[in-house]
């Protein structure tokens, strides 16, 4: 099957102003997915849907076929990644998978690309996860009068960290389906969806000039 990578960048990020088209690690912050993408033994084929002439005019510096400018509807803060993506597979027909890339995920290598696109052999869809920090099997919430209650039934069974079931989260970095799936359910993740594991360091998600400067020193010690 064909495989469409695609990578959505507005111009009007608002945490890090500018960031897709940032310098990390001497490269704009965007040319990190897309050299992973490119390396990749599965994806066919890049867009990179943007609003942004500057982030349109590095994605053609990549490669000219890349870019892929999207209308000003979707590029508003409201604009969700399901109707960019969905606009990316009606300009781009003919792709039976895709994969989204978020730019904000840089230290994503080529071999994850490959290793979520394998995971997800026989499957509608697969996304990427990295274990989660803190359990939720050991949290609480405050109810009105002040009092603690479980945020999960049955976590005082467990004593010792070591014991706690493993849990993870969405890490942002990579999101593949089934094009007819998306269009059908129009969601990235449900109840059938599979994980793909990624390490805590390849997992950083950049919101906030912190985590910027975190993905710097990472990709600049590689």
């Amino acid at each position: 099957m064909k495989i469409l990578a695609i990578v959505p960048a507005r111009g009007g990020s608002k945490g890090v102003p500018r960031k897709n088209v940032r310098p990390v690690a001497g490269k704009p912050l965007i040319r990190w997915t897309l050299e992973a993408a490119k390396a990749s033994a599965c994806v066919d084929r890049i867009v990179v849907s943007s609003d942004d002439d500057e982030i349109l005019s590095v994605a053609a510096a990549f490669d000219p076929s890349v870019p892929l400018r999207r209308p000003a509807e979707l590029a508003t803060d409201v604009a969700g990644s399901l109707d960019v993506v969905l606009h990316a597979l009606d300009a781009v027909p003919g792709y039976e998978l895709a994969i989204l890339l978020q730019p904000t995920s840089p230290l994503r290598t080529a071999e994850d690309i490959d290793g979520c696109l394998t995971a997800m052999r026989g499957k509608s869809s697969c996304v990427s996860v990295c274990a989660a920090e803190e359990s939720p099997y050991w949290m609480y919430r405050l109810e009105g009068d002040g009092k603690l209650s479980r945020l999960i039934e049955g976590g005082d069974a467990y004593a010792r960290r070591q014991d706690l079931p493993a849990v993870y989260l969405l890490n942002g970095a990579l999101y593949a389906f089934r094009s007819d799936w998306l269009r059908k359910t129009r969601a990235f993740v449900d109840k059938d969806t599979v994980g793909f594991v990624m390490p805590a360091e390849r997992s950083i998600d950049i919101d906030t000039e912190a985590d910027l400067l975190r993905a710097e020193r990472a990709l600049a010690s590689r």
